[in-house]
């Protein structure tokens, strides 16, 4: 399944021109969609040095966590995120970047530790839309580095799922968790020292 969604990735990008892409056409590229898939779309690209792709895919994802909530199909993008388009290199880099996760993976995940994917796959879980909630809300904020490992935490959630890997979830949830305190320590620094002299030490550390 993955060999083919790889190579079917690469080749939705190399079938791009310069016109702008619909971020529907590139869940389309992933063929009948999971909630998994829609959660690595959504969030893998906001590891990458892209601007303003951060704010859109956090916005996504705060409307899909709002969808899941409500009880919506997960199996595909809220009508609000779809028609969001990227430049015709973005969506490039974006299905590049995704191809690539999905080869990785591969080679990586395997179905194990079944019940905690379950409840995650089945059904529609409430409990979720928190979680993708506060990803994407961290997505969105503008700190220094602060959307890598919501989107890592989302991306192996969505992993998880896909390959039905609970230890891949385990992972998800853990990257979760740093990623939280990641940014409650930023938050308390910024409290106590000011926001421009934490900004200076980030950028000196960086």
């Amino acid at each position: 399944m993955t060999d083919t969604l790889h190579q079917r990735l690469r080749a939705a990008a190399d079938a791009l021109t310069h016109e702008p892409v619909a971020l529907s056409h590139l869940a389309d590229a992933h063929g009948h969609g999971t909630r998994g898939a829609l959660l690595v779309l959504l969030s893998a690209p906001g590891v990458l040095p892209l601007p303003g792709v951060g704010n859109v895919l956090g916005i996504g994802l705060l409307v899909l966590a709002w969808a899941i909530w409500r009880g919506q199909p997960g199996h595909q993008l809220p009508a609000r995120v779809a028609g969001w388009q990227l430049s015709a290199p973005s969506a490039r880099r974006v299905l590049g970047l995704l191809a690539g996760v999905y080869a990785t993976a591969g080679r990586w995940l395997r179905a194990r530790l079944p019940h905690l994917v379950d409840e995650l796959a089945d059904g529609t879980p409430r409990w979720l839309a928190p979680k993708v909630g506060m990803m994407g809300g961290l997505i969105f904020l503008p700190i220094p580095f602060g959307n890598v490992l919501p989107a890592v935490a989302l991306s192996l959630l969505g992993l998880g799922l896909l390959f039905r890997d609970g230890l891949a979830v385990l992972l998800a949830l853990l990257a979760g968790s740093v990623a939280v305190a990641y940014t409650a320590g930023l938050g308390v620094l910024a409290w106590h020292w000011g926001l421009d002299p934490l900004l200076q030490w980030l950028q000196r550390g960086w």
